[in-house]
Protein backbone atom coordinates (compact mmCIF):
# COMPACT_ATOMS: atom_id res chain seq x y z
CA UNK A 1 0.00 0.00 0.00
CA UNK A 2 2.96 2.13 0.18
CA UNK A 3 4.20 1.85 -3.11
CA UNK A 4 4.57 5.15 -5.56
CA UNK A 5 1.26 4.20 -8.30
CA UNK A 6 -1.11 3.57 -5.04
CA UNK A 7 0.06 7.51 -3.59
CA UNK A 8 -0.12 8.68 -6.87
CA UNK A 9 -3.99 7.51 -7.38
CA UNK A 10 -4.87 8.05 -3.35
CA UNK A 11 -3.91 11.86 -3.97
CA UNK A 12 -5.41 12.11 -7.66
CA UNK A 13 -8.66 10.64 -5.54
CA UNK A 14 -8.26 13.40 -2.74
CA UNK A 15 -7.61 16.50 -5.28
CA UNK A 16 -10.88 15.00 -7.61
CA UNK A 17 -12.52 15.32 -4.32
CA UNK A 18 -11.23 19.24 -3.60
CA UNK A 19 -12.22 20.11 -6.99
CA UNK A 20 -15.82 18.91 -6.19
CA UNK A 21 -16.29 20.64 -3.34
CA UNK A 22 -14.98 24.08 -5.05
CA UNK A 23 -16.98 23.32 -8.10
CA UNK A 24 -20.39 23.13 -5.94
CA UNK A 25 -19.07 26.05 -3.36
CA UNK A 26 -18.63 28.71 -6.65
CA UNK A 27 -21.51 27.44 -8.29
CA UNK A 28 -24.96 27.17 -5.86
CA UNK A 29 -27.28 26.50 -9.12
CA UNK A 30 -25.51 23.28 -9.51
CA UNK A 31 -25.50 22.36 -5.78
CA UNK A 32 -29.32 23.26 -5.45
CA UNK A 33 -30.33 21.13 -8.59
CA UNK A 34 -27.64 18.26 -6.77
CA UNK A 35 -29.77 18.63 -3.62
CA UNK A 36 -32.99 18.38 -5.31
CA UNK A 37 -32.08 15.31 -7.20
CA UNK A 38 -30.50 13.66 -4.00
CA UNK A 39 -34.01 14.65 -2.52
CA UNK A 40 -36.51 12.75 -5.36
CA UNK A 41 -33.86 9.59 -5.30
CA UNK A 42 -34.28 9.55 -1.65
CA UNK A 43 -38.02 9.41 -1.69
CA UNK A 44 -38.12 6.86 -4.46
CA UNK A 45 -35.91 4.64 -2.57
CA UNK A 46 -38.48 5.14 0.64
CA UNK A 47 -41.85 4.26 -1.84
CA UNK A 48 -39.76 1.44 -3.37
CA UNK A 49 -39.16 0.44 0.36
CA UNK A 50 -42.32 0.53 1.37
CA UNK A 51 -43.79 -1.76 -1.68
CA UNK A 52 -41.03 -4.27 -1.30
CA UNK A 53 -42.06 -4.64 2.49
CA UNK A 54 -45.81 -4.65 1.54
CA UNK A 55 -45.01 -7.76 -1.33
CA UNK A 56 -43.14 -9.58 1.68
CA UNK A 57 -45.81 -9.10 4.15
CA UNK A 58 -48.37 -10.38 1.35
CA UNK A 59 -45.92 -13.39 0.56
CA UNK A 60 -45.69 -14.22 4.69
CA UNK A 61 -49.86 -13.96 4.62
CA UNK A 62 -49.95 -16.80 1.95
CA UNK A 63 -47.24 -18.90 3.41
CA UNK A 64 -49.57 -18.98 6.58
CA UNK A 65 -51.29 -22.23 6.14
CA UNK A 66 -55.30 -21.80 6.41
CA UNK A 67 -57.17 -22.32 9.63
CA UNK A 68 -59.39 -25.22 9.55
CA UNK A 69 -63.34 -24.30 9.55
CA UNK A 70 -64.64 -27.66 10.92
CA UNK A 71 -65.61 -28.14 14.43
CA UNK A 72 -64.15 -31.21 16.65
CA UNK A 73 -66.11 -34.31 17.04
CA UNK A 74 -66.98 -35.17 20.27
CA UNK A 75 -67.69 -32.86 23.56
CA UNK A 76 -66.06 -29.52 24.34
CA UNK A 77 -65.75 -28.62 28.03
CA UNK A 78 -64.50 -25.39 26.92
CA UNK A 79 -66.80 -22.62 28.75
Amino acid sequence: MNSPRVVEMSLYVVRAFVQLRELLSCDKELAKRLDQLEARIEKKLATHDETIAAVLSAIRELMKPPQSKRRSIGFSADL
